[in-house]
């Protein structure tokens, strides 16, 4: 008997692997059918606000090539790119930005354009915030909520950066420390509704709307700058990647065409990128 649920156990374990697998095979097998396609795996931010929408437009009605675009987190985006399942990768986190291109898994990579992350907490917080460390540790020592993306992605990496400016790890288990493992939007409503604490990038910020419990409680300073990178993948990852058309696009993304669509992307009246490409 115990052998039989052991068996079971591993062949839902596999499937469940499989499911996760399925929708970038049939993807990857669509779009390599077409010449005029490229894919795009791009960090939530850019995609949820509309912006990757809003530039993608313009590019195919000026060069009727077709884009597709995968949204992941930053980590996530840049495994299935080594995986070679996407021509360009636009993600939010420098050092493993650096990491990918020194291991030879891509070919070009820009800064493109910026903005910051904020810390959000409970409107009853109305302590000044001189620095993102005493604020961190006024958390850590009060044991106040904090819901951590713990997803990966470029948001969750610089909170974990911004963790170990104090010294903690959040590998620890802390019961006031809670790692979800989704998406901005969702940590954003779940810190809502805990009136809890949580790093956010500003552009999710502006766009997201139900945030009534949650305010501002740090910004503007030096640890919170968030910068955003173009990258072209390697064509030897994967002999059908469309490199032509991709190449197309980095240029076009860095020209002062997609300068002039990022700086002019607005959400509630305020700018949420700004193009910094040199």
């Amino acid at each position: 008997m115990l052998k039989q649920i052991t068996k079971l156990k591993f062949i839902l374990k596999n499937m469940f692997k499989l499911l996760i697998l399925l929708p970038f095979i049939f993807f990857s097998e669509k779009i390599y059918a077409k010449e005029n396609t490229i894919t795009i795996a791009s960090t939530t931010s850019t995609h949820d606000t509309g912006l990757l929408k809003t530039i993608n437009k313009e590019f195919t009605k000026k060069f009727n090539i077709k884009t597709n675009v995968i949204s992941l987190g930053t980590g996530q985006a840049i495994r299935i790119a080594k995986d070679g399942n996407v021509e360009i990768l636009l993600v939010h986190h420098t050092q493993s930005e650096l990491a990918f291109m020194n291991k030879g898994y891509g070919k070009l990579r820009y800064d493109l354009m910026y903005n910051d992350f904020v810390l959000v907490g409970p409107n009853s917080d109305n302590k000044k915030c001189s620095s993102i460390e005493d604020k961190l540790k006024e958390i850590a020592n009060n044991k106040l909520n904090f819901i951590s993306r713990g997803d990966n992605s470029g948001t969750h990496k610089k909170e974990k950066e911004l963790w170990d400016l104090i010294k903690i790890n959040t590998e620890n288990h802390m019961n006031w420390y809670l790692s979800v493992g989704q998406g901005m939007g969702q940590t954003l409503l779940i810190s809502n509704n805990k009136r809890a604490y949580t790093l956010s990038d500003r552009s999710t910020w502006i766009s997201f709307n139900k945030k009534e419990n949650l305010k501002i409680v740090c910004e503007n300073l030096p640890p919170l700058f968030n910068q955003y990178g173009v990258i072209l993948v390697n064509k030897e990852l994967n002999r059908n990647l469309n490199i032509k058309d991709a190449e197309i696009y980095i240029n076009w993304i860095i020209s002062d065409s997609a300068k002039i669509l990022i700086n002019n992307f607005k959400k509630n009246g305020r700018q949420l990128f700004f193009f910094n490409h040199h």
